[in-house]
């Protein structure tokens, strides 16, 4: 298994769409991908391939936030090859970037028992509040952080999500 991650390029794009509508079933997250790429949010999109083909796409897009944050998602591996550890490569190289990157936090909604492997926890996104709060929300602090308290304000496109 050759599995290759890489910054996205424009020829991506479009196998990135049907991507993220087959790993979601629905075409919803393929337009937030497309929405926050087109409104200047996207900071990292990285691909995954393996052995040439591209099956996993994450996306980290630019918060309002009192720190230098990022949220994490969409993410979508292709349902043929999910378990095999690509999502969680994209999630792993996707957080060193932005740590290289000198982004102080990534903030994510989803489930703790799985974000928590990559440094995610509830208990670090507590001072923060946004209209996604409560036992999903979580952090993870990169560096250490200017503020641990305040409001996080998501790109519009994410209201558009449902």
């Amino acid at each position: 298994m050759s599995l290759v991650l890489e910054i996205e390029k424009p020829a991506d794009l479009e196998r990135i769409r049907a991507l993220q509508t087959a790993a979601f079933m629905r075409a919803a997250e393929a337009q937030l991908v497309d929405s926050l790429r087109a409104g200047g949010w996207a900071e990292i999109s990285l691909v995954a391939r393996l052995n040439g083909e591209l099956v996993g796409h994450v996306l980290f897009s630019r918060l309002a936030a009192p720190i230098r944050a990022l949220a994490l998602g969409p993410i979508a591996v292709d349902p043929g090859h999910q378990g095999k550890g690509i999502g969680s490569a994209l999630v792993k190289q996707g957080l060193l970037m932005a740590a290289e990157r000198g982004w102080e936090a990534v903030f994510v909604l989803g489930e703790p028992k799985y974000y928590q492997r990559f440094g995610f926890s509830l208990e670090a996104a507590r001072g923060f509040n946004c209209p996604y709060s409560g036992d999903y929300f979580m952090a993870a602090i990169l560096r250490p952080v200017t503020a641990t308290a305040g409001s996080i304000g998501y790109p519009p496109p994410f209201a558009e999500l449902e």
